[in-house]
């Protein structure tokens, strides 16, 4: 069982990195969280980038695509979880190879693995993220 480390103290926003390869998908999640109020986003296009971002930009939480050109999801978790600064970073896999039904009350779990389907609505996501945080307390 990971380590995650702590949520956020209550003035301070949650910093989300959002890694995926489609920029609409990134840019939509990043507008509509940051307009929920309490969350700081950064994203990546790119997945040999993301441990780079994910080190320098220090999320408290990381929505990662499963399917990705050059490194899939996995392998990127994989990266993330064998570094010391990102191991304890806990990551939702949003994906369209969950299905709704799947993820209809929210995060689907597979292998100890958090998943959203894709689309995803601002109100699932945000729901998504402050659980799998809370869980950290």
């Amino acid at each position: 069982m990971l380590n995650f480390k702590k949520s956020p103290p209550k003035n301070e926003l949650t910093r989300v990195l959002v890694i995926d390869d489609e920029p609409s998908f990134t840019r939509m999640v990043k507008v509509n969280l940051e307009d929920a109020g309490s969350y700081s986003v950064e994203t990546v296009n790119e997945s040999p980038q993301a441990l780079e971002r994910a080190i320098n930009f220090d999320p408290h939480i990381i929505l990662l695509d499963v399917v990705m050109p050059e490194a899939d999801g996995g392998d990127v978790a994989t990266r993330l979880r064998k570094r010391e600064a990102t191991r304890e970073i806990p990551i939702i896999f949003v994906s369209a190879m969950v299905s709704r039904k799947e993820s209809e009350a929210g995060l689907y779990q597979s292998g100890g693995e958090q998943f959203l389907a894709k689309p995803v609505n601002t109100k699932t996501l945000v729901t998504a993220i402050n659980t799998l945080l809370a869980k950290k307390d």
